[in-house]
C-alpha cells in the first residue's frame, strides 16, 4: 500500500515537473520567437542586399577590365561639365556607367573639384580611383592664366612668357613682333604697315599687345598668342574712341603712341595732366623732351640721363626730334589710353608745358607752365634722382 502511494505520488511529481518544463518550453519560445523570426529575416535580407550590392558593384562601380592595365591618356577640357566628363569616360570605355559616375561624384561633392587637364587612366581602375584621380589636379594643364601689365614692352612680354614656360626662347616671338606682317588682318596692324615711316621702328606690334589676363592654351604657338593680345586692342579702342581721335585730328596710332609715353611717364592719377603737357607740346610743335623714349630706345634704366643720354641718336629720342616717336614705347592701358584722348582741359588751358619727377618712390610729379620754373624744380629734385640710381646700382 505504502509502495503504490509513493508510485502515485512520484507520477504526479514528474507530471507537475514535465508540466513546468512545457510552461517554460512555452514562455522561452513566446519570447525568443520574435528575436529568431528577426534574425532570420535580418540574414536573409543582409543577403539579398550583399547579393544586390556586389551585383551592382560588379556592374557599375568595379573597373571597366580590371586585367587591362595599359595607360589611356585622358583630356578634359577648360570648362567642360561633369556630364561632357562622365560620357568621355564612359565612351573610353573607362568605366561602366556615366549616369553612376555622375551621381556618385554630385554625391560626394566632387563635381566642382575636377579640374582640366590631362590624365593618365587604365581600364584596371575603379569608379571611385578614377574620380579621386580627375579631382586631385595632378593632370598636365591645358590651359594656362597669364597677365600683361601695362607699361610692358614685347620684349618684356617675350621674356616673361618664356619665364612661364609657356615659349621655350624669345626669339621667334620678337619676330613675329618686329615685322607683324603675319598679322595684317588686323586693320591697326594694315594700317602700320602701310605708314612708310613703319621701318624705324623697333617692333611694328609694340603697344598694340594689349594688358589684360588671358587664358591661354599650354600647346599655343608665339602667332596663336600675339593674335590673342591683339584682339584685345580691338576691344578696347572702339568705335567711340576712333570717334575721338578723329576730333583731335589723330590716327589710333597716335593716339596709342601718346598714350604709351603717358603710361610709361606718370601713374595713373597724373595720366590727364601729363597728356595735356604732351597735347600742349604737340599743339606748338615743341619736342616732347620725354626720358621713358630715349630709354626705349637706349635701353637705358637709369632715373637721371646724362648729356649722353638726352643725344643718343633714334628717331625715337623725343628730345631731339619733334613730333611722337615712330610708334608706341609700350602697351599702354585703357587708362592712359583714355587720357590721351581726354587730357586735363584745365592743364590745356593753363599752358602748362612741363614736368619732372618728384621724390622718385613716391610717384609724384612737379608741372610748369615756364621753362624757368620747371629747371627750379629740376634742380630741387635731381639729387634725389641721382641718389636713387646709386641706391640701384643704376649708376654707370
Amino acid at each position: 500500500m505504502t509502495e503504490h502511494f509513493t508510485a502515485r505520488r512520484t507520477g504526479r511529481r514528474r507530471a507537475r515537473d514535465r508540466e513546468g518544463q512545457t510552461l517554460l518550453l512555452r514562455l522561452l519560445w513566446t519570447v525568443f520567437r520574435p528575436v529568431l523570426i528577426a534574425l532570420c529575416v535580418f540574414l536573409l535580407s543582409a543577403g539579398v542586399v550583399m547579393s544586390v550590392w556586389n551585383h551592382f558593384e560588379r556592374a557599375y562601380f568595379a573597373p571597366a577590365d580590371p586585367a587591362d592595365s595599359e595607360q589611356i591618356t585622358f583630356r578634359i577640357k577648360s570648362g567642360a561639365s561633369l556630364t561632357r566628363v562622365a560620357n568621355d569616360l564612359e565612351e573610353a570605355g573607362l568605366i561602366r556607367s556615366a549616369s553612376v559616375f555622375k551621381y556618385y561624384a554630385d554625391f560626394l561633392g566632387l563635381s566642382q573639384k575636377i579640374q582640366s587637364g590631362d590624365y593618365a587612366l587604365t581600364r584596371g581602375m575603379s569608379l571611385a580611383g578614377i574620380a579621386e584621380r580627375l579631382t586631385c589636379g595632378d593632370g598636365n594643364p591645358l590651359v594656362r592664366t597669364i597677365t600683361v601689365i601695362p607699361g610692358w614692352t614685347v620684349r618684356d612680354i617675350a621674356e616673361y612668357l618664356k619665364g612661364t614656360g609657356q615659349i621655350s626662347d624669345t626669339a621667334q616671338f620678337l619676330a613675329l613682333c618686329q615685322t607683324g606682317t603675319e598679322f595684317s588682318a588686323y586693320y591697326y596692324v594694315s594700317d602700320i604697315l602701310a605708314d612708310p615711316e613703319a621701318g624705324s621702328r623697333l617692333y611694328a606690334l609694340e603697344g598694340y599687345l594689349a594688358p589684360d589676363t588671358y587664358e591661354i592654351y599650354t600647346s599655343a604657338p608665339p602667332a596663336d598668342i600675339v593674335r590673342k593680345l591683339l584682339s584685345q586692342t580691338g576691344a578696347v579702342f572702339t568705335e567711340s574712341e576712333h570717334e575721338r581721335s578723329e576730333a583731335l585730328g589723330m590716327t589710333m596710332d597716335q593716339v596709342m603712341t601718346l598714350a604709351s609715353l603717358v603710361e610709361k611717364e606718370a601713374g595713373a592719377a597724373d595720366f590727364a595732366r601729363v597728356s595735356a603737357v604732351f597735347h600742349n607740346r604737340l599743339r606748338l610743335k615743341m619736342p616732347l623732351g620725354s626720358d621713358a623714349s630715349v630709354k626705349y630706345a637706349s635701353g637705358v634704366d637709369r632715373l637721371s640721363l646724362n648729356d649722353a643720354d638726352l643725344n643718343y641718336h633714334s628717331p625715337y629720342n623725343t628730345y631731339l626730334n619733334t613730333g611722337l616717336p615712330p610708334g608706341p614705347i609700350c602697351s599702354p592701358s585703357r587708362a592712359a589710353i583714355q587720357a590721351a584722348l581726354y587730357p586735363d582741359e584745365d592743364f590745356i588751358a593753363q599752358g602748362y608745358l612741363y614736368f619732372c619727377t618728384k621724390e622718385p618712390d613716391s610717384g609724384e610729379l612737379a608741372f610748369a607752365r615756364t621753362l624757368e620754373e620747371h629747371n627750379a624744380n629740376v634742380n630741387l629734385y635731381a639729387p634725389l634722382w641721382r641718389a636713387w640710381d646709386e641706391a640701384h646700382g643704376k649708376n654707370r
